[in-house]
Formats: C-alpha cells, structure tokens, sequence
C-alpha cells in the first residue's frame, strides 16, 4: 500500500503546476493529472477521475489536491469518493506548489503513513505557503473571542407570513454541471442570494449527488435539493417571504415546467449545457439539440428573457443568434 497523487484543475493549471513539481522535487511516482476543460461536462471529470484511480494499485489510498472548494474537480472527485467507500479518499483543495512539494516530501519521508497522516502535515505547509513581502503587511493573528451557543431554532409554523409571504427568485439558470465553483463563488454572490436551490426531480432522488451540492455551498448560504413540484409547492408558502434564492435548473425542460406550473421567472440565466451525442455546440459551453430548441422557443412565448453568460463578468450574447449560427440539427 502506498499513496496515490491526483493533481485537478479546471485547465491546465495542474498540467503546470504538475511541470513545475517536477522540476523541483525530481519526477515522482503514482501522480495522476486530470484537467477539466471548457468543452467538458461532470461526466467527462468523473471519467477522468476513474481513469486516474485505475493507475494506481487496487490498495493504494488516494490524495486529491484539488484547485477550488466547491468547483467541478472537488465535486467530481468527492462525487467518486462516495462511490469506493472502502477505499480511503482525502481531498485537499486551494492547491498551491508547497502543498504539492509537501506531499511528495510526506510520501518520500515515511512510506508506512497514511493518507490522512500526510494530509494533515500537508495542510499546515500548504497555509504557511501563503507569505506576502514585505513582512509588516502580514496580518496579526488574534485568539478567536468565545461565541455563545445559540439555541435551536424550531421549525417556523405552517400559515406564518414572513415579510411579503412572496419567494424572491434573485437568479435563475441553466447548468447541466448545477452547484460548482463558479456558481458558488461568482453567481451567489453577485445575485445577493441567500439560499441556493437545485430544482431536479433526478438529482433529488440522488442521495449522493444530493449531499456532495449541500456541501459544495460556500459561506453562510445553504443550499437544497428539491423537485419540482416542492418548488411550486413553497412559491406558494408564505414562510419563504423573507428568502432570496438562486435557483438551479439542469435542463431547459425542467425551467420549462417549473414555469408552467406557475413559477415566476422573467430571466433565465444561459450558463452551461454540456456536450453529448447527436447535440451541437452552440459556444464552447452550451450544446443543444432540436428538443432544447424547441423548449427555448416555449419559455420565449411565455415571456421568458435570456441572460447567456458562464460567469458574471462575460458580457450577454443572444440565445436565438447563437442557435441560428449554429445551425442545431
């Protein structure tokens, strides 16, 4: 038994910092890179992730070092971890060169540990990595004041209105890939969202793709896993008067039949709708066929607008000119 290393990114990012490992530490054994690139969708990753593990022995315990909390690589790789439970996994994200090096160092240095021996000695080195020059500008460091325990809160009576009894929709869009980094860091943040909701009657019968979202969420802001008829079911409830949500469709069609059921939303965020067969690509992040074009003319004559960006800062393209340069088959 020893220690597999998978490096993963989005990009080449672990391409490089895989390069610049190996021109300080020597080449090493059992290191694995898996790169997530813009053409790919969740699938793609996971079978990226299986083909890495199957490098390595059948009893090696496996490191992920991963770049982002909550981003495709971290999903796709906690998303495989839930599937070998009998096969220890730990997942470092925020990858950084002294996390690598330290790990090649632990591995090198005691062959017998474990991965959860080595990965907590990698985690102090991979902190301690972060330096800044010159050396005032480095923040003090204060003992954390005592937080008095709050009480539970109980359940908010059924009829109770809360503020306007009315559920802000802030953002609503489309990501084959749901609840990733950049939703996550980019998306929730700049729709000032205060709950993130996956709409899928798919992924809510899914336990493990379920828990892998709740704990993708980032901050102060939860995240839940609900069908779509529950959707319906609290846009009606006036105890979510006071929520802001991001809510998440995997489909076009499951927008569609949200809206349908009474469901107010205005704009649809276009953000990624991955490649498979017999779909083409309309960007480099969405594919459609002729059942996704069709469903976007739907939700056109219901009044729907669209907002097609990948993250907040692109600027907006027209869905219909995309399509129509495409030439969807």
């Amino acid at each position: 038994m020893s220690i597999g290393i998978i490096i993963a990114s989005h990009g080449e990012f672990a391409a490089g910092i895989h390069q610049s490992g190996s021109m300080i530490f020597g080449e090493q054994e059992k290191v694995q890179v898996v790169t997530f690139m813009p053409s790919e969708g969740p699938d793609d990753l996971h079978a990226k992730f299986i083909s890495a593990i199957d490098a390595f022995d059948a009893d090696d315990e496996i490191l992920v070092l991963a770049d982002l909390w909550s981003g495709s690589p971290f999903n796709q790789a906690s998303r495989v971890a839930g599937e070998n439970p009998d096969r220890k996994f730990v997942i470092l994200t925020g990858l950084n060169l002294p996390m690598l090096i330290q790990a090649y160092t632990e591995r090198m240095m005691d062959a017998s540990a474990g991965v959860e021996q080595v990965a907590a000695n990698i985690l102090k080195e991979a902190r301690d990595g972060v330096k800044v020059l010159p050396e005032e500008l480095e923040p003090q460091v204060e003992a954390p004041a005592a937080v008095a325990s709050e009480a539970p809160k109980s359940a908010i009576p059924e009829g109770t209105v809360i503020g306007d009894g009315k559920l802000k929709i802030n953002l609503a869009r489309i990501d084959t890939r749901l609840l990733h980094g950049q939703v996550a860091t980019g998306w929730t943040p700049a729709s000032k969202a205060d709950r993130i909701i996956v709409v899928s009657d798919k992924v809510s019968q899914d336990e493990l793709r379920k828990s892998l979202i709740k704990q993708a969420a980032s901050g102060n802001v939860k995240a839940n896993v609900i069908p779509i008829k529950k959707l319906i079911e609290i846009s009606k409830d006036p105890r979510f008067g006071g929520t802001h949500a991001l809510i998440l469709f995997e489909t076009p069609q499951e927008a569609l039949e949200a809206i349908e059921g009474g469901i107010k939303i205005p704009e649809l965020n276009v953000g990624s709708m991955a490649h498979s067969t017999g779909k083409t690509m309309v960007n480099n992040v969405l594919s459609m066929d002729k059942e996704d074009v069709a469903t976007f003319e739907k939700l056109r004559d219901l009044g729907v607008k669209f907002d097609v960006r990948k993250v907040p800062n692109d600027s907006k393209k027209d869905l219909f000119e995309l399509i129509k340069k495409a030439n969807v088959k």
